[in-house]
């Protein structure tokens, strides 16, 4: 099925859910990280009866983002208990990692936080017999700057700030620029220690869409999966720069906001020219998420996001995860459990799952899109 006309897109308003307990995830990944703030997995209210498991079988291999790592092991969780004789094995590494795997045909899907780049596409046709790869969009949410400076518990940024922070540019907490965003806290001189990804991140190149978008005096560096500015420590995976930034007095670093949560990690809130700085959440990741164009064609669902949002309320530090696919040329042996289980994901009980973790669920027009391209892969 076509889906070629680009529209702008409606963010539909979903309950959170009453969830309790807690559970244990078995999925695999690099990324140990983070489920509730005992240690463990928020738990699903998804029920059997949501997942429909058609012809599955067998074991499905996936690889890629660490962004969505909460999100993608709570649905495998959730649909592995629905559907008996199926695993599902997901690694959490880095979208580039997955979307070589993937186009090493190693694995049935990869989840990427950017869509593919025309030379991946092409790549990809060697791989998908008869079609290509595409980017289906399955998991949204914040990019969370999360702080850790001894004293200090709110903390006001814009992206000019931001963007001279992680380009060495701002070294002390009590720089004026940063106080004059904060004028009711009292700030130390304490050393500013900016981390961010060792690896070739989605993550990484939506952070730096953003500055380059909302700061481009700031930030003279082009948007890039790999690391391009002077100066800050590294650290691999979302995991790893969240773990540095809760030990180090006088971090900061990026991650998904599910990271911080977890961790207990306090969260930047991002003046954007609104009436009132914006909080890293959920909801407010969709209503920037809501302004975004669709840029893909035909079964390609690329989104283009507006991180220069000013709209009240809306969080434009966002990412999108994509769970990229071949549309024709699936291996016959795993489609069915792809099918399966992208389905779920994509079902309204998979996207409520989103909001258990701080993710956010996919706008609803464009979601049902998704479910239909689901549907004619092959």
């Amino acid at each position: 099925m076509k889906l070629q006309r680009k529209n702008m897109l409606r963010a539909s308003a979903l309950g959170a859910l009453v969830v309790s307990g807690a559970l244990v995830l078995t999925a695999c990944g690099s990324d140990d990280n983070t489920k509730g703030t005992d240690g463990s997995a928020k738990p699903s209210a998804a029920a059997a009866g949501d997942i429909k498991c058609d012809d599955a079988k067998g074991k499905l291999l996936a690889s890629g983002s660490s962004a969505q790592k909460n999100a993608i092991e709570l649905w495998i969780k959730n649909y592995m208990a629905a559907c008996s004789g199926v695993e599902v094995n997901y690694k959490s590494s880095s979208s580039g990692e997955g979307i070589v795997a993937f186009n090493q045909g190693t694995v049935g899907f990869a989840g990427s936080d950017s869509a593919l780049k025309p030379e991946q596409v092409e790549e990809s046709k060697k791989i998908c017999t008869g079609g290509q790869g595409i980017d289906l969009p399955m998991v949204g949410g914040p990019v969370a700057l999360g702080f850790n400076v001894a004293g200090v518990d709110k903390l006001n940024l814009d992206a000019a700030t931001i963007a001279n922070i992680f380009n060495d540019k701002i070294k002390k907490w009590d720089d004026e620029a940063i106080k004059k965003l904060n004028p009711n806290v009292t700030l130390p001189s304490t050393a500013i220690q900016a981390f961010h990804r060792s690896d070739d991140s989605g993550t990484t190149e939506n952070v730096t869409k953003y500055l380059k978008a909302a700061a481009p005096d700031a930030w003279p560096h082009e948007a890039a999966k790999k690391w391009a500015a002077p100066g800050g420590q590294a650290a691999s995976g979302s995991a790893g720069v969240a773990a540095q930034v809760k030990q180090v007095d006088g971090a900061i670093g990026y991650f998904e906001l599910s990271f911080a949560s977890a961790q207990g990690i306090k969260t930047v809130d991002l003046n954007t020219g609104a009436a009132a700085p914006v909080k890293a959440t959920g909801e407010n990741a969709s209503k920037a998420i809501a302004a975004a164009k669709i840029a893909g064609t035909g079964s390609d669902l690329a989104l283009k996001l507006d991180y220069t949002t000013k709209a009240e309320g809306a969080y434009p530090l966002v990412l999108v995860t994509y769970e990229v696919v071949c549309d024709k040329g699936n291996k016959a042996e795993t489609l069915p459990t792809v099918k399966s289980f992208l389905n779920y994901a994509a079902s309204d009980a998979g996207q409520k799952v989103l909001l258990e973790n701080g993710y956010a669920p996919i706008p609803a027009e464009i979601n049902a899109k998704v479910r239909e391209v689901i549907n004619t892969l092959g």
